[in-house]
């Protein structure tokens, strides 16, 4: 793994290098992924060039005190934009229009979504890149936000596991609470696991077996994989040519 760090550390710089933005900009969530990200980068590019967010949105005060010991372990800049405020005036304003309440899931995934918005301005302003942070077991079951969480210019996590995910971080030094937190998206009660119904362990024995050893969670895995497949490929487009050949 620390040679796949160094690969990985040289793959960030030159992606950012051939883009010619002036540095990257990251979602501090006080979790694990988030973490790593933001220690990659740091040692990739300097902690001068890696400014992180922490955006909290009605979200658990522990998430900023994790957010901010993760900004200060790398030595980076962190700004904090509370979304609270623009949230819930946003829930008002939609049911007004509908005369009706938002249902759960509908209205967690506008959060992710303002704090993606949030971001992408900020990076903008500041030449710079927006770093994904979401990882391989996320992206499989589709446990991400469209247009929100799974927004980004590059992803340096994309094909790592979460147990993999969990060695890279102890090797560059992530602070061990933040390493031994349970996975938690901040979004709503339960960590993810429990939101999921299935294990991080379990979707990587999966993913490298097609397999689990717990029957029903292999099925829920293959059905949270099928049903989030629209998430892992690009917009579907009108093809013109193709269509005028098959006619």
């Amino acid at each position: 793994m620390e040679n796949e760090i160094c690969l990985l550390l040289n793959w960030i710089q030159n992606y950012v290098r051939t883009s010619k933005a002036k540095g990257v900009i990251v979602g501090n969530s006080g979790g694990k992924d988030s973490a790593v990200v933001i220690g990659l980068c740091s040692k990739a590019l300097g902690a001068d060039n890696v400014l992180a967010v922490a955006m909290p949105c009605s979200s658990n005060s522990q998430d900023l005190k994790d957010a901010t010991l993760v900004a200060n372990t790398f030595d980076v800049k962190m700004l904090t934009i509370d979304l609270s405020t623009i949230y819930n005036n946003l829930l008002i304003s939609i049911t007004k229009q509908i005369d009706s309440n938002l249902n759960e899931t509908t209205s967690i995934n506008i959060r992710p979504r303002l704090r993606m918005t949030t971001l992408y301005a900020l990076a903008q302003q500041y030449n710079y890149l927006v770093v994904g942070t979401g990882n391989a077991c996320e992206s499989f079951v589709g446990y991400t936000t469209k247009w929100g969480d799974n927004a980004c210019d590059f992803n340096p996590l994309a094909e790592f596991t979460v147990s993999e995910v969990l060695e890279i971080a102890k090797i560059i030094g992530v602070p061990y609470s933040i390493i031994n937190k349970a996975p938690n998206d901040g979004l709503g009660y339960g960590t993810d696991e429990e939101k999921l119904g299935v294990t991080y362990k379990e979707i990587e024995e999966y993913i490298s077996t097609g397999t689990t050893f717990n029957n029903d969670s292999m099925e829920k895995i293959k059905y949270l994989h099928k049903q989030s497949e629209h998430k892992r490929h690009k917009i579907p487009i009108y093809n013109r040519n193709n269509t005028k050949k098959a006619n």
